[in-house]
């Protein structure tokens, strides 16, 4: 146990220790296990996996916040964002959130279209967990006038048929469970998840098959170096083909990421040794991936250039790159919150407003550390965000 993270209940450590002893008896059975799908186990087993069960995630009773759970603010610089496209698109564009989390979003983004006068015909959220599916349906009927909380349905699996129309994902592929690799003697070796004899879970290096091996030269050769030895640090070889999956249906319109991450050259950094993979638990964010499966949030930072390289290969085009803080100020922010700030009289209230400006923008918060991406597909360049498009830094790739 790790002494300096908080004790689960009696319930919680039950649970966690019914997805160990499946985590176990896997491994007995078929051997090592690649840490990406030990990662995925922990994630996302049906009703054990850390976002497959009822634990609160998100906010002050969960392990961590992001930033729809802190106001509204972020969620309407989104649809500020988004407002030309949907314009361009007509009645019949669709909005699609991939992972709605507790439905803060979608809340303050339907609220935010109608006060726009863009509702989409469909608002989306593509949610493959059943506990958050319910949690973001109540929030949502229970908040929402009836008109907007129809607006809402909620997909099991991505889109089969062609539509047009935007797409947002919030803190969303960094919890695509990711590969861990290290390098020596010039070979690429994958890193996999054994028992010791105690059956405790270890790590362990394989050789890596061809897909990883590749994803690994791929980035050696777009760096100019080969990776020290004993190097140690993430890829997500799968990228390109999940994007082609949520995505690869949208004949028309344009997607929004936002996450932590870096672009290439600074996410591989030679001193950055043993990557970015992390855990969260009660918000202390930790190193320990074995600590309490099920329990604990799993993440890693994403390679935004790898990000563009995916978006590009699924027929998209990068429109705008840049931290997250210049992202908000040129979708609308200062004009938010000062409508926001004017229309409250309880100080108390007004100070968190202030507070949630800060946490969004500042370098040592969620300023600088988080990255927006904006793609666009077979539309004008007149239908995407003149603000936005000004501040691109998408040279930086």
């Amino acid at each position: 146990m790790n002494d300096r993270l908080p004790e689960p209940g009696a319930d919680e450590r039950a649970h966690s220790e019914h997805l160990t002893g499946l985590l176990r008896e896997e491994i007995a059975a078929q051997g090592p296990m690649p840490f990406s799908r030990f990662m995925e186990r922990c994630l996302y087993t049906p009703g054990l996996g850390y976002y497959s069960a009822g634990k609160a995630k998100f906010g002050a009773e969960g392990d961590f916040v992001t930033a729809p759970e802190l106001g509204t603010l972020f969620a309407r610089c989104v649809v500020r964002a988004f407002e030309p496209v949907l314009a361009s698109l007509g009645p019949d564009a669709d909005f699609l959130e991939i992972g709605g989390g507790s439905g803060a979003f979608a809340e303050a983004a339907l609220r935010a279209l109608d006060i726009a006068g863009k509702l989409p015909r469909r608002y989306m959220i593509l949610e493959p967990s059943a506990d958050l599916r319910d949690r973001q349906r109540t929030r949502l009927h229970a908040n929402l006038p009836p008109e907007l909380a129809t607006r809402a349905v909620w997909l099991d699996a991505p889109l089969e048929d062609p539509w047009d129309g935007v797409l947002f994902a919030n803190e969303v592929i960094d919890a695509l469970p990711t590969t861990r690799f290290t390098t020596r003697d010039g070979e690429v070796y994958e890193e996999y998840v054994v028992l010791d004899g105690e059956g405790r879970f270890m790590r362990t290096d394989r050789p890596a098959d061809v897909l990883v091996n590749g994803a690994v030269r791929h980035l050696e050769r777009d760096l100019g170096r080969e990776f020290e030895a004993g190097y140690r640090t993430e890829v997500l070889p799968q990228l390109p083909y999940w994007i082609q999956a949520v995505a690869g249906t949208l004949r028309k319109g344009a997607m929004i990421f936002a996450d932590y991450g870096y672009v290439r050259s600074e996410f591989y950094r030679p001193e950055r040794t043993d990557g970015t993979l992390r855990a969260f638990y009660r918000h202390r964010a930790h190193g320990d991936a074995f600590f309490l499966p099920g329990l604990q949030d799993l993440t890693a930072s994403v390679d935004f250039t790898a990000l563009a390289e995916a978006g590009n290969s699924a027929g998209f085009g990068v429109a705008a790159y840049m931290p997250q803080a210049q992202f908000l100020i040129a979708a609308g922010l200062q004009e938010f919150f000062e409508e926001d700030y004017l229309a409250l009289t309880d100080e108390a209230v007004r100070y968190r407003l202030s507070q949630e400006v800060k946490k969004l923008t500042l370098p040592d918060q969620m300023g600088e550390r988080f990255q927006v991406m904006m793609f666009a597909k077979d539309i004008d360049a007149t239908a995407l965000p003149e603000g936005v498009m000004a501040a691109d830094q998408g040279a930086r790739l």
